[in-house]
């Protein structure tokens, strides 16, 4: 466990000096809680990307673990207890450890996604999270690669790729965010929410509001009746229960009130929006990498994906360099003792991902785009590379999310040949940036010809 089986120290664990603790908070922390934690913003991710300031953390902390060594590092931050993982054992350690004694709902996450679910799994303790997140691993079938709905799913994925293929034909061959994520979100609401809610726009909006306002956390005033309206909006498609949505899948559990089903629903909601933005930069991936590309498109055809296929790496990989949940935060719900001294109760625990997945002291090609990682059976093995974060508090949603995203690349490859504007963005002989804005991302669309679409 924690340290409990080494032998520990008596002594309080390491602390940073204050201008350590001021690095820590202006290098790391500072940058991702611009970037909008529970929405993100797109003129500072720009902003983060352009000055590399990701990497900028990363080497803060790097030297820290020089100076410092294993065990979790204390940061001198007034009024709450917060500590800093630098070890990869010891993040692999709490995040096995969930939720004790490192439990998921800590305080910041808490008033943060308060805002818009305040019942959720994630953000619940003791007896109710256990059956809230048994809720939800029962619906997204999280211990299981395909779905139930995962042909329903593909098919949906198919007809809104077709859609938007059409769509970029009209507006000058040429595919930016905007219009990739009209597509996305569509998808979105089909696979939560069932058919009849693909054009309903004002229950997005009354999400990203909320979600807006909960970037702020405790700072912001709860916008209750907006949270309200919400609520009655997902009753709605609760209900109506469409067939081979989640909605559906929630609605058949029968929940009782305490597991609060619906609030569990604004999550899958709200954490579909990242892997949107991890497909795209997906896409610039393989248009970075055009020999791996066209094998993981010969492999596509099979209708539906093995365990990991190429497609599905790619997306690990677009998460592995630019995870969408760069601060994973846990609480310690007790006094533990680790090898280098102990940890007081109700630390906050920060993990930094792009700090572990782009640590090229381990890593030898950290900064690559190295796909085949994911396609050994042991992965990344002990290396903690958590692209949906990890042990029980892992996201019980990544197969889904992994077979929408993988099979939307598959089906928007099929239909035309995409490339990268200006296609240097991102080129697969230098070091991937330690940021890529998906907002900022643009692709060309070029017609196949029917002839050569076999070759292609």
């Amino acid at each position: 466990g924690a340290g409990m089986d080494r032998r520990s120290n008596p002594a309080p664990l390491p602390t940073a000096t204050l201008s350590e603790t001021i690095a820590i908070v202006c290098r790391v922390i500072a940058p991702n809680v611009a970037k909008g934690v529970i929405r993100r913003r797109p003129k500072i991710v720009g902003v983060v990307e352009r000055f590399a300031l990701d990497a900028q953390g990363v080497q803060q902390l790097q030297a820290l673990s020089q100076k410092y060594g294993r065990g979790p590092l204390m940061l001198k931050v007034p009024g709450k207890p917060m500590a800093v993982v630098l070890d990869p054992a010891d993040a692999n350690d709490v995040l096995e450890h969930t939720p004790e004694p490192f439990a998921t709902d800590e305080r910041l996450k808490r008033s943060a996604l308060g805002h818009f679910e305040p019942e959720m799994a994630l953000v619940s303790s003791g007896k109710a999270r256990e059956k809230r997140r048994a809720l939800n691993e029962r619906v997204l079938q999280s211990s299981c690669p395909r779905h139930t709905f995962a042909e329903a799913f593909t098919r949906i994925v198919e007809e809104e790729a077709e859609q938007l293929v059409a769509r970029v034909g009209t507006r000058f061959d040429e595919l930016d965010w905007a219009t990739f994520h009209v597509t996305w979100e569509r998808i979105v609401r089909r696979i939560v929410l069932g058919d009849i809610a693909r054009y309903d726009r004002t229950l997005t909006k009354e999400l990203a509001t909320l979600r807006k306002a909960a970037n702020w956390g405790f700072m912001h005033p709860k916008r209750k009746r907006l949270q309200q309206r919400f609520e009655r909006h997902l009753a709605f498609y609760y209900q109506r229960a469409e067939p081979n949505s989640l909605m559906a899948m929630l609605s058949a559990q029968g929940a009782e009130s305490e597991q609060a089903p619906l609030q569990q629903v604004p999550q899958w909601l709200f954490a579909f929006e990242p892997a949107g933005m991890a497909a795209f930069r997906a896409l610039a991936l393989l248009c970075a990498h055009p020999e791996f590309a066209a094998r993981a498109m010969a492999e596509a055809d099979d209708t539906l994906p093995p365990a990991v296929d190429r497609l599905t790496a790619s997306v690990l990989e677009s998460l592995r360099l630019w995870p969408t949940t760069p601060l994973i935060l846990r609480q310690s719900t007790r006094l533990t003792q680790w090898k280098q001294g102990t940890l007081p109760a109700h630390t906050s625990l920060l993990i930094h991902t792009p700090y572990f997945h782009r640590d090229e002291r381990y890593l030898h090609a950290a900064h690559q785009f190295m796909p085949e990682m994911w396609l050994t059976p042991d992965g990344p093995g002990q290396w903690p590379l958590v692209p949906f974060s990890g042990g029980p508090g892992i996201c019980p949603g990544r197969h889904i999310v992994l077979l929408v995203t993988s099979r939307l690349l598959a089906a928007l490859q099929r239909r035309a040949r995409w490339t990268l504007q200006p296609p240097e963005k991102l080129n697969g002989q230098v070091p991937m940036p330690s940021l890529l804005s998906p907002f900022h991302l643009r692709f060309r669309r070029e017609h196949l010809q029917p002839n050569s679409a076999t070759t292609a």
